[in-house]
């Protein structure tokens, strides 16, 4: 009897469990994958962890970029059935890079190489785990990414400029019809009016784009703009002549390109391209910059994977060439899609089948110039472990949007606007008197690169402040001077963050002190008069001096230690007395301003180290000295 009851229950079970799978494929079908993930989820409850509905509760996932709840699943899947379909290991690959998991990414792509080995995604093997912290960083990188205040909690992206006006996509209309896939409204185009003051942008109040018949209750978005502002091109459901979604045989609504003309500040004059298909999806336009060619993403047969990029030639009577694709050098067997052409020719668009951060990352390329050039990916702050796509730029101001739902935004996808700046730092302080710790006004600042070029050279004012900037990420030397001062240099190293200061006081020697100019002191070769290099160094202050104070006249005196003979010492002072005369005179210095020379060997010594008294080095030392007394300034 419970063995009947059981199985009973166990059928009853298994009935449910596959009525509602059933049921969850049909949502899953129509791409309403929230849904569709509720069911799923319920049935793995019931006892169902097939290989079908694991990995279709990874696509529900996936397809909203919830990028955790996507690896969980793909995860279980890889674990219960090791032989699964390779394209499941890829995205199981990229929602670890996307998490910032490399080691794991990096181990099954391995994995993913052994299975696909014909596949360019196969070929993507990162043997350094430092390229992804090297494109997750932005060290070195001066751009500054703003969340636009026009976004909302709804989907927002593609953003792009003519006349004054942003464009872009949003699902805010909450009055519309509600995309299953996501359960947000369908896609619109909007416009809102730029004002711009000293370089920063604001936008005015959003609206529906100016034309009655663009919008519909269905998806509008990505748009192209011809240079006159005269013609756009824009993405929407493939819809009947009645304005509801039309489908393939399989139960598909694909998307296509349209395109409209201004006619007093309406769009109008609606019509579909002919290069569109019922059986494909078109979508994403991008006009050259001489707007002679439209770029485009395709589905279409004869592509390298699952989206390709597209380009047409826009020839005389508004007819199209026939759709080329870019090649193997743009496009792979994963997803390639929004691209722009920036006026310089460079190519970007996004892409999920070159090495990435996770999910869709902004990749640039030079292949309109070079058909041998290979996409680069654009690193942070552009790229994240999210979305990131819809990439635009203005050549000449490095200015520009992209889109992404990465974390910390206002909801879905949002709009971020990005400039290239100049990182500077602040470097400032204050010169004062080292003996007095007075300030020092109109001392000489200078800052000097790592080549020993003087980047900037500012006076310090009555309070002896100094102040400059400096380029981020640098070693610079700051040498500062001031006459009858010491020069001196300090080294410094700025960092990566904008505006930051830093805080150097400098101290200025004297080189008068009372009735003398103190120098450092003056180093002879043992039993020698020669003047060294060192010493010529320091001499080199005497001779500013005296040429600061023409009217100025000194003497010289040497010194010896007690070490030697006493008679020894005073002819051995004497004569490096008169070579450190006979220098500064070489220097052009006229005899008549030193008065006399002379030595004094170990007559006068500053400590008890006299003779036969032990001693250190540094005691003997304090006795060898010169000075340089002043008679008249």
């Amino acid at each position: 009897m419970k063995t009947k009851v059981l199985l009973i229950i166990l059928a009853l079970t298994g009935s449910i469990s596959f009525g509602q799978k059933k049921l969850a494929d049909k949502f899953y079908k129509n791409f309403a994958y929230i849904k569709a993930s509720e069911l799923y989820e319920d049935a793995v409850k019931k006892g169902d962890s097939s290989e079908h509905v694991l990995t279709r509760l990874g696509d529900c996932y996936y397809n909203n970029s919830n990028v955790e709840k996507a690896a969980v699943w793909y995860g279980a899947a890889l674990k219960k059935y090791p032989k699964l379909n390779a394209e499941y290991i890829y995205k199981y690959i990229q929602t670890q890079r996307s998490l910032g998991q490399y080691a794991e990414a990096n181990k099954w792509l391995k994995s993913f190489k052994d299975i696909q080995e014909d596949d360019s995604r196969s070929s993507m093997d990162v043997s350094d785990l430092s390229t992804y912290t090297d494109l997750a960083s932005t060290a070195n990188i001066y751009i500054e990414a703003k969340n636009l205040d026009i976004n909302t909690s709804y989907s927002d992206f593609g953003g792009i400029e003519s006349n004054g006006i942003i464009y872009f996509a949003s699902s805010r209309n909450t009055t519309g019809k509600i995309y299953k896939w996501n359960e947000q409204p369908y896609l619109d185009i909007y416009q809102a009016t730029i004002t711009e003051t000293d370089g920063e942008k604001s936008f005015g109040e959003v609206d529906f784009i100016a034309a009655d018949n663009i919008n519909t209750d269905y998806h509008e978005s990505s748009m192209a703009i011809s240079n006159d502002g005269k013609t756009v091109y824009f993405t929407r459901n493939n819809l009947t002549k009645r304005n509801r979604l039309d489908y393939d045989k399989k139960g598909t609504s694909h998307l296509k390109i349209y395109k409209a003309s201004l006619d007093n500040g309406t769009w109008v004059d609606i019509e579909e391209l002919p290069f569109n298909d019922d059986i494909f999806s078109t979508g994403h336009p991008a006009l050259s910059p001489d707007n002679k060619q439209l770029y485009f993403v395709s589905d279409r047969e004869g592509g390298f994977g699952q989206t390709d990029i597209y380009v047409v030639d826009l020839l005389e009577e508004e007819q199209f060439s026939e759709p080329r694709n870019l090649g193997a050098n743009v496009n792979s067997e994963g997803r390639e899609m929004f691209p722009f052409i920036s006026k310089d020719n460079t190519l970007y668009y996004s892409s999920d089948g070159f090495i990435n951060l996770g999910l869709l990352d902004i990749f640039k390329s030079n292949i309109l110039n070079d058909d041998t050039a290979k996409p680069e990916n654009m690193g942070a702050p552009f790229n994240s472990g999210s979305d990131d796509f819809s990439y635009v730029v203005n050549s000449d101001t490095e200015k520009g949007y992209f889109s992404s739902n990465r974390e910390g935004g206002k909801g879905d996808d949002d709009i971020y606007s990005f400039a290239a700046y100049e990182c500077k730092q602040i470097v400032e302080g204050i010169v004062r008197n080292s003996e007095t710790q007075e300030p020092i006004g109109n001392a000489i600042v200078k800052l000097i690169d790592e080549t020993g070029k003087i980047q900037i050279s500012v006076t310090t004012n009555l309070s002896g402040y100094y102040m400059f900037d400096a380029d981020c990420d640098k070693t610079f030397t700051i040498l500062w001077s001031k006459t009858d001062y010491k020069d001196d240099i300090k080294s410094i190293s700025t960092t990566s963050e904008n505006n930051f200061k830093h805080q150097v006081n400098l101290n200025l020697v004297p080189l008068i002190k009372d009735n003398q100019i103190v120098i450092n002191p003056i180093f002879f070769d043992f039993d020698k008069s020669n003047i060294r290099t060192d010493a010529q160094y320091e001499l080199e202050h005497i001779v500013d001096v005296l040429r600061e104070h023409p009217n100025m006249i000194i003497k010289l005196e040497s010194h010896t230690d007690s070490r030697g003979g006493d008679r020894y010492n005073m002819r051995l002072s004497d004569r490096r007395a008169k070579s450190t005369r006979d220098y500064i005179l070489s220097r052009g210095i006229d005899a008549s301003r030193i008065e006399s020379a002379i030595g004094f060997g170990e007559t006068q010594l500053l400590n008890e180290c006299a003779n036969r008294v032990k001693c250190t080095k540094e005691q003997h030392q304090l006795n060898r000295r010169s000075y340089f007394y002043i008679l008249n300034q």
